[in-house]
């Protein structure tokens, strides 16, 4: 069961918030709870809403990815953001950690189909002419013996798009056991830590921030073996990052 997501930042036209990780970005067959349902619960009851709440999915995650997310409360807040979205304006920006010693700055360009049935995606040669053009920009922060914690900013987004692009570079995520990570019992070490956009009504630049979980995970009656978080070698970098991007509070309040 998971609660309501964390909310950073909520008025009459956006909310933004931070997904947990496992927890789907929209319902899908499964039927397993998903992070717009559970916002529109909490529109609902907030504002003692009839019927069912209107929240405007904007941009997706990946299931097991956790980190910040936008959602449109109103229908023309919807189709705003989406637009920023289409033009490159609405910033996405991932922290991750990656196995192998990557270039201190590149940029990725791949086309990549997805397969339905296995619900896996694959990068094919241009010439093909078959998939969707993938893009994005990385930077190294730091190296730590056979691994490196990198930011990635997207220009396009596509399924699964920073996990096959960086394991067909020869980087895969630690974690991602679909992708080639060889980290065994490990959340996959993806996390959305930054995005910005301009308020789709104001037009005023908005930047949040949010870092990924760096407590230990401990042993519990219920899970004697938690997972590793392979956040904590990074620590330091991950705060460090913080005071590089202009903090939330600069932002707000938003009237």
């Amino acid at each position: 069961m998971f609660s309501t997501p964390v909310i950073l930042f909520e008025d009459n036209h956006v909310i933004v918030a931070l997904k947990e990780p496992n927890l789907l970005t929209q319902g899908d067959k499964t039927g397993d709870e998903d992070m717009l349902s559970l916002l529109k619960k909490h529109v609902k009851e907030k504002y003692d809403k009839p019927g069912e709440a209107f929240l405007g999915l904007v941009h997706r995650m990946d299931r097991p990815v956790g980190g910040l997310l936008v959602f449109a409360r109103t229908s023309k807040a919807a189709q705003r953001l989406a637009k920023q979205l289409g033009d490159n304006r609405l910033q996405r920006e991932y922290v991750l950690i990656v196995e192998g010693n990557p270039p201190p700055s590149f940029t990725l360009r791949d086309f990549l189909v997805k397969d339905e049935a296995t619900n896996m995606v694959k990068a094919v040669p241009s010439y093909l002419r078959k998939g969707k053009e993938a893009v994005l920009h990385a930077r190294k922060i730091a190296q730590k013996e056979e691994d490196a914690l990198v930011i990635v900013r997207l220009e396009t987004g596509r399924a699964h798009q920073i996990r096959v692009q960086m394991a067909t570079a020869g980087f895969p995520l630690k974690g991602d056991q679909r992708y080639g990570g060889k980290q065994p019992r490990a959340q996959i070490a993806l996390w959305g830590m930054r995005l910005s956009f301009a308020h789709p009504i104001t037009d005023k630049q908005m930047v949040f921030i949010a870092p990924p979980p760096m407590e230990e995970n401990k042993p519990t009656e219920e899970n004697p073996r938690p997972q590793p978080n392979l956040w904590l070698p990074y620590r330091r970098e991950l705060e460090g990052l913080q005071s590089v991007w202009p903090p939330i509070s600069e932002q707000l309040p938003l009237e």
